[in-house]
């Protein structure tokens, strides 16, 4: 310590001690320094000949940021269009081309359709149609899935034409509930000589007309005269079916020929109503009759239907079919195959979800109208069979953010003879 002690004092060395005694009188004086300033002389100091005051005031807030808008890359003008150049629609399918459409991988024809809906379509748009029984049962045909046959014992009895005012009742509640499109049926097999009930659907279809409501019926076959009656009346569509493709049709019924069916068609398209023709999967056909069915309606001469629905069995007891072992039903899988083929297909035509859609959860639903689906029936009834209530499917539209589309929507169908060459 001694030691210590010598070498802190040490020639040429400060203690600890002396420099820290120093450090208040050095700071004192700096200071003193520092805050000594002359006395300034305000007689001889210039003078400003003028004060400028600039008052600075604050910026307005910013007007607070919209809600952040999403634009889909599918809904870009020019893909579009280019999708919708690739796609128009033809009436020279091959069944070999539609088999390519139909075989693809499924989540690729998922896309692809939902592609050619875009181009074409208004892809939240859907159209929702009301069917309506206005004569049940008794009619003489056989088709082996129906239950208004009078050659199947079923839990359907016939009844009479329901009157005019009653008819127009239920339409009115189905335009209130949202329908579009008001559709009349009646089993028979065909119109025939029936001029009393003939004369009291004309008067239907007027009056529903009035009411600002497309107007559809299916009467069973009809002739070039009935048809033109029918449009005169203010006919929107006429729905007839073809069921399944030519091949397996003789399976499905007998009583009437598949060229029976399409000269009807053929009669509708020259009065100038639309045409309404789908098919029903289910029935016990294969893969390559929903190929064919498809073939049909894509090489009709007319052109395209206006609407195909796609039906899914409903099995009913009593009828052949549902009690024959010979129904088939029918995935999800196999639904949205039909209707993203159907779609690429007949690119302006409305592919409708009609009967056996309520055996499908609304999630299965959603995935239909992915594939290109653009059209319902809604009400509780499709003439015999069960359908969702018009509650379930405001519910349905609401969760999916789809849209009713409303009366006489613009389409475009493309005709052998009216096709116009496009412009340069």
């Amino acid at each position: 310590m001694h030691r210590l002690g010598t070498a802190l004092r040490a020639p040429g060395r400060r203690s600890l001690s002396s420099t820290t005694r120093d450090v208040p009188r050095k700071l004192s004086s700096a200071a003193a320094r520092v805050f000594e300033e002359p006395e300034a002389d305000w007689a001889t100091a210039p003078r400003p000949r003028s004060i400028t005051v600039t008052k600075v005031t604050k910026a307005p807030p910013a007007a607070p940021a919209g809600p952040a808008t999403y634009a889909s890359p599918a809904d870009d003008a020019a893909v579009k269009d280019l999708v919708a150049r690739r796609s128009a629609p033809r009436t020279d399918w091959t069944r070999e081309e539609i088999a390519a459409v139909y075989d693809a991988p499924l989540l690729e024809l998922l896309r692809d359709a939902a592609a050619v809906h875009r181009a074409h379509w208004d892809s939240r748009d859907v159209q929702q149609c009301t069917l309506l029984s206005i004569k049940t049962g008794g009619c003489t045909e056989d088709c082996g899935y129906c239950s208004q046959s009078v050659r199947h014992k079923t839990h359907v009895k016939p009844t009479r034409q329901l009157p005019v005012d009653d008819v127009l009742a239920a339409a009115k509640r189905a335009k209130a509930a949202g329908s579009s499109r008001f559709c009349m049926g009646a089993a028979w097999r065909e119109l025939g000589n029936k001029k009393k009930a003939f004369r009291e659907i004309l008067e239907m279809v007027e009056k529903v007309n009035a009411e600002g409501l497309e107007v559809c019926a299916t009467l069973g076959m009809l002739n070039e005269e009935q048809a033109r009656q029918l449009k005169d009346a203010g006919l929107t569509a006429y729905n007839h079916n073809l069921d399944t493709s030519r091949e397996f049709y003789p399976s499905v019924i007998s009583t009437r020929t598949y060229d029976d069916r399409l000269a009807t068609i053929a009669n509708v398209q020259k009065a100038g109503i639309s045409v309404c023709s789908g098919g029903i999967l289910g029935l016990g056909e294969e893969e390559k009759d929903r190929v064919g069915l498809l073939h049909e309606l894509a090489n009709l001469p007319g052109g395209h239907p206006e609407s195909v629905p796609i039906n899914a069995l409903v099995a009913v007891p009593g009828t052949p079919i549902g009690d024959g072992g010979k129904a088939e039903p029918v995935d999800v899988f196999g639904m949205c195959r039909m209707i993203a083929a159907a779609r690429i297909v007949l690119p302006k035509t409305m592919v409708r979800l009609s009967a056996g859609r309520l055996e499908f959860s609304k999630g299965e639903q959603a995935l239909m109208f992915m594939a290109g689906a653009n059209s319902i029936f809604n009400g509780d009834v499709l003439l015999t069979t069960p359908n969702p209530k018009f509650s379930e499917d405001a519910q349905l539209f609401d969760t999916l953010g789809l849209r009713g589309l409303k009366p006489k929507p613009t389409t475009t169908h493309l005709k052998r003879e009216v096709d116009a060459p496009m412009a340069a």
